[in-house]
């Protein structure tokens, strides 16, 4: 129930306001009370008394237990303050990214390099994953968890930035990265399990192949979306380093497997994507936001603020006004 005075508040227990019909009642009785005594401003017409400031608290003294009775009828009628709640339900994605570190990722086909565009396109895919926990792999001779399953995506964007080739021993173990992919997600309870391949390369190193991978990717019901990284024929790729440590490049034919990796994304459900290009990852990563989006879900709900304990005090405050004036300041009178 809403009564004009208050517009933005609602009444639980309406009913109590039933109760203001006994003030006039009461008010009544007093009136007879103080008349008899006489103790109002004016005994008769003919005889005015004396005004005194007692006299005059006295007889506003009714109004303080007047207005003290209405904020407990106010309270009892349970005031209550409507707000709209909106809340979202967001049921996210577990997605691990799986990234190439080789030596090979220094090529310089990208500006400056593939690993810097893949770092970059990463974050960038990772801040528009609001919702999900997403955790990363590094690979080259050898797999790494660099950053389990989180949804602080600041540390994880923070760990992506600082990652460099040389780190783990050489190589291109793809199915080492795939399978501790595989072990990060395998025990996860989200409806939807996807892991994103990165590489630039053939499977040369490790000892669990790919196809092995791909095949516990399929029974965890795992989702493969691979990624080959590197433009077409021949590129400025990093062959060796000179004695004082820079890096020698020479230019080398590009080779991804891309019978390997299409066929292990086919096999989960996923998809492969050749990236010969900057712009071309940036739009890779944007179709897989695009066919892989989380579950989210606005909820409006109607909310209650108790405002009772407001009107309480109100009372409170005024009853007793009323008892220290009866009682201490009028006791004499």
């Amino acid at each position: 129930m809403k009564i004009p005075l208050f517009p933005d508040v609602t009444f639980a227990n309406p009913a109590f306001f039933l109760l203001f019909l006994l003030l006039p009642i009461i008010l009544y009785f007093w009136y007879k009370k103080v008349r008899k005594a006489g103790t109002f401003f004016y005994t008769t017409i003919a005889t005015p008394r004396v005004l005194t400031w007692k006299i005059v608290l006295n007889e506003i003294r009714p109004i303080f237990f007047i207005l003290g009775l209405s904020g407990l009828i106010f309270a009892l009628a349970r005031p209550q303050k409507i707000y709209n709640e909106v809340k979202n339900y967001a049921e996210g994605i577990d997605i691990m990214l799986v990234m190439d570190l080789s030596g090979s990722m220094l090529a310089r086909d990208f500006d400056p390099d593939r690993l810097e565009v893949s770092k970059k396109t990463a974050i960038e895919f990772i801040d528009k994953r609001t919702f999900d926990r997403i955790g990363l792999i590094i690979f080259s001779g050898e797999a790494l968890t660099k950053c389990p399953l989180t949804t602080d995506h600041n540390i994880l964007k923070d760990i992506i930035t600082e990652l460099r080739c040389g780190i783990l021993e050489d190589g291109t173990a793809i199915g080492m990265g795939l399978a501790a992919g595989v072990n990060r997600l395998k025990n996860s309870t989200s409806k939807s399990k996807v892991l994103i391949l990165l590489t630039d390369g053939e499977n040369n190193a490790g000892y669990i192949s790919p196809e092995v991978a791909a095949k516990l990717a399929q029974d965890f019901k795992i989702k493969l979306y691979t990624i080959g990284v590197g433009s077409n024929g021949f590129a400025n790729m990093p062959t060796a380093r000179d004695a004082i440590g820079n890096i020698i490049f020479e230019f080398k034919e590009v080779k991804i497997d891309e019978k390997l990796l299409q066929e292990m994304a086919n096999q989960t459900g996923g998809k492969y994507f050749r990236a010969t290009s900057k712009d071309k990852l940036t739009s890779i990563y944007e179709e897989i936001d695009k066919l892989e989006k989380s579950k989210n879900e606005v909820i409006t709900s109607l909310k209650y603020q108790e405002l009772f304990y407001k009107f309480i005090y109100f009372s409170i405050a005024f009853l007793f006004f009323n008892f220290i004036i009866k009682y201490f300041i009028l006791r004499k009178l």
